[in-house]
C-alpha cells in the first residue's frame, strides 16, 4: 500500500508528488501515467522551450481566479523559481514577465523534476492508464483494482493535447467519485473563420489589438502577435482571444475586430496614405501601404474598398483614405469557430472548483482525494501563466495530502 498515488504525471503531479515527499520524507508515494514517460506534455511547452512561469502570475486574470488565489499566492513565482534553482535548473525573465530556463531547452525542466523523482525514491509507473478509483469503506483508495493507496491526488489534466496523454479520462475518474465536471471546452487555440481576404493573408504576422464580440457585445480584448492562416487565426493574440470568447463561440456569432496601428490614430493613418498617394500618384494601388503592413495586407485592404490593385495611386482621395484607415483601426472578422482539443494548449472546464478547498486542494465530497492543475476548472492566458497554476496547485495538493494524524 502506498501512502500517497498520485495518478497523472504532468507538471502538476510530479510537483505535487515531489512537495509531499520533501514535507515527509518517510512516505511512500507512487506516481502512474498512461503515457511511456513522464511529463510529455511539458515538453511541448513554450515552442519546446517552456515557458515555465510569468512574474505577472498574480495580476493575471485567471479563470475561477478566487479559487486559484489562495494557491497562487503562497506558492508564487518566487516559490517555483527557488524551488527549480534548487533542483538545479537556473532561469531567465523576458521583458514580457515570462520565465524560461537558462538553456531554453523544456528537456532540462523535465530532466531536473524526473531526476528529483529519483533522488527521492518516488515509485513512478508509466504505461498505466487509471481507469477506476474506488474507496473501500475503511477510507482506503483502490487503484485499478490492485494498486492500493492512503491517500489520491488526481492530476491528470483536462482534454487538450490528448496525444500527450490529457485524454479526459481524469473527468470520468472524478465522475465516479461523485464530483461535477463542468463541461470541457478548448481554451487556448486557433481561431476559425471563412473570411476569404484573410485567406489571402496566409502566413503572415502581424501585431495589433484586438477587440472581441460576442454578437454585439464587447467581452474582452487581446493584443500581441496574429497569425493569419487558411483556416482563420492563429498567433498569441489569437489564442488568447479564443480563450475568452471560447464560451460564447458556440452560442453567438462572435467577431474580432483588429486595430493593427494601435500607437496612431485613425487621422494619422488617414493622412499618411493622403501623403503617400499625392507623393507618387502613379504607384500602383497595390504597393500604397506597403511599409505600413505587409503587401498582401495591404492589397486585401485595397480590395475591400473595391479598387483594383493595380490602378494608380491617384485614385486615392479623401474618402477612399478614410475608408482605408477605417479598414487598419477596425478590421472586423466575423469567426466560425475555433479548432478543437487536439491542437489547444489548455481545458476551459473540468472539476468544480465549489467541491474543493481552495487552501488544500482537498475535495470537500471525498475524504484524503485531492485535485491539482488543468483536471479543475481553472485556466489562464498565454505566456506561462497555466504552467504556475500547475505547480501552485501541485505544492499546495502535495504538501496538504502528506499530513497524517498518524505518524506512517
Amino acid at each position: 500500500m502506498f501512502d500517497i498515488a498520485v495518478i497523472g504525471a504532468g507538471a502538476s503531479g510530479i510537483t505535487a508528488a515531489i512537495a509531499a515527499k520533501n514535507k515527509n520524507e518517510k512516505l511512500s508515494i507512487a506516481v502512474f501515467d498512461s503515457m511511456n514517460r513522464i511529463g510529455k506534455k511539458i515538453l511541448a511547452t513554450g515552442n519546446g522551450r517552456c515557458n515555465l512561469s510569468n512574474r505577472h502570475a498574480l495580476e493575471h486574470e485567471y479563470y475561477n481566479k478566487n479559487f486559484a488565489l489562495t494557491a497562487l499566492e503562497k506558492y508564487n513565482v518566487e516559490y517555483t523559481v527557488d524551488f527549480f534553482n534548487s533542483l538545479g535548473l537556473f532561469t531567465y525573465e523576458d521583458e514580457e514577465g515570462r520565465i524560461y530556463p537558462l538553456s531554453n531547452s523544456a528537456a532540462s525542466v523535465l530532466d531536473a523534476l524526473r531526476f528529483e523523482c529519483d533522488r527521492l525514491g518516488i515509485t513512478v509507473f508509466t504505461d498505466e492508464k487509471i481507469d477506476t478509483v474506488k474507496v473501500k469503506n475503511d477510507g482506503t483508495f483502490v487503484i485499478n483494482g490492485r494498486f492500493l493507496s492512503k491517500k489520491v491526488i488526481i492530476s491528470c489534466g483536462g482534454k487538450a493535447s490528448p496525444s500527450q496523454g490529457s485524454d479526459g479520462s481524469g473527468f470520468e475518474l472524478l465522475r465516479s467519485l461523485g464530483h461535477t465536471i463542468i463541461k470541457p471546452l478548448p481554451a487556448l487555440v486557433q481561431l476559425t473563420s471563412d473570411n476569404k481576404i484573410i485567406k489571402s493573408f496566409k502566413g503572415l504576422r502581424s501585431k495589433g489589438n484586438m477587440k472581441l464580440f460576442a454578437g454585439e457585445n464587447q467581452i474582452g480584448t487581446a493584443s500581441g502577435e496574429i497569425l493569419f492562416t487558411e483556416y482563420g487565426l492563429s498567433g498569441i493574440a489569437s489564442m488568447d482571444a479564443q480563450r475568452i470568447l471560447c464560451d460564447y463561440l458556440s452560442k453567438e456569432k462572435c467577431s474580432v475586430v483588429i486595430d493593427f496601428f494601435p500607437t496612431l490614430t485613425q487621422g494619422e493613418i488617414k493622412s499618411a496614405i493622403i501623403e503617400r498617394a499625392e507623393r507618387n500618384p502613379k504607384l500602383k494601388c497595390e504597393n500604397l501601404l506597403s511599409g505600413l503592413v505587409p503587401k498582401k495586407i495591404g492589397q486585401g485592404f485595397i480590395k475591400c474598398i473595391y479598387i483594383k490593385n493595380d490602378a494608380p495611386a491617384s485614385v486615392i482621395g479623401d474618402n477612399e483614405a478614410d475608408r482605408l484607415a477605417t479598414l487598419m483601426k477596425n478590421f472586423r472578422i466575423f469567426l466560425t469557430g475555433s479548432k478543437g482539443f487536439e491542437s489547444a494548449q489548455v481545458t476551459r472546464g473540468g472539476a468544480d472548483t465549489s467541491q474543493f478547498s481552495q487552501d488544500s486542494m482537498e475535495s470537500k465530497l471525498v475524504k484524503n482525494l485531492y485535485c491539482a492543475g488543468e483536471i479543475l476548472n481553472i485556466d489562464g492566458g498565454c505566456g506561462g501563466f497555466n504552467l504556475q497554476w500547475a505547480f501552485s496547485s501541485g505544492f499546495c495538493a502535495g504538501e496538504n495530502a502528506c499530513r497524517f494524524n498518524v505518524e506512517v
